[in-house]
């Protein structure tokens, strides 16, 4: 159906390649021309100023059900001013005993605009249907809730 290509770029710089002193910074180039610096978690001696493959993940899936959410929404002739998602992901051990991100909260604060605004049980609702929908919560074992 589609495609998304990325490409990583990582280089040592001069700096002898023993551990633990080579560099974790490297950089994500998207398709449209967007870069990020990325590294590893500061507990794995990456640059605490970028972003790690685990925050990089919780995003990912806190964006898909934003806008999964946003359309949803948008359908049902409601009207957004402001979705803010404080989300955390919980890296712990699975059922393997593999350290992995096993679980990740969503805590949407949405402000609404007009006066049409859903009920609590329209709102469980469009989570419900964002979840279901998001292309990235398809792809992954990670359980991920809705903390309103």
């Amino acid at each position: 159906m589609s495609e998304h290509k990325v490409t990583l770029r990582w280089e040592r710089g001069g700096v002898d390649f023993v551990y633990p002193k080579y560099p974790r910074d490297h950089t994500w180039s998207f398709d449209g021309g967007s870069k990020v610096t990325a590294t590893a978690a500061p507990v794995y001696l990456g640059n605490p100023a970028n972003v790690d493959p685990e925050e990089a993940f919780v995003a990912s899936l806190s964006s898909c059900h934003m806008l999964t959410f946003l359309a949803i929404a948008c359908k049902q002739k409601f009207v957004l001013d402001d979705y803010t998602d404080e989300a955390v992901g919980h890296m712990e051990k699975n059922a393997e005993g593999r350290l992995a991100v096993t679980r990740v909260e969503l805590h949407p604060k949405i402000t609404w605009s007009g006066e049409k605004k859903p009920t609590a049980e329209e709102l469980d609702k469009m989570h419900h249907g964002a979840h279901d929908q998001c292309f990235i919560a398809n792809s992954v074992k990670t359980e991920v809730t809705v903390v309103q």
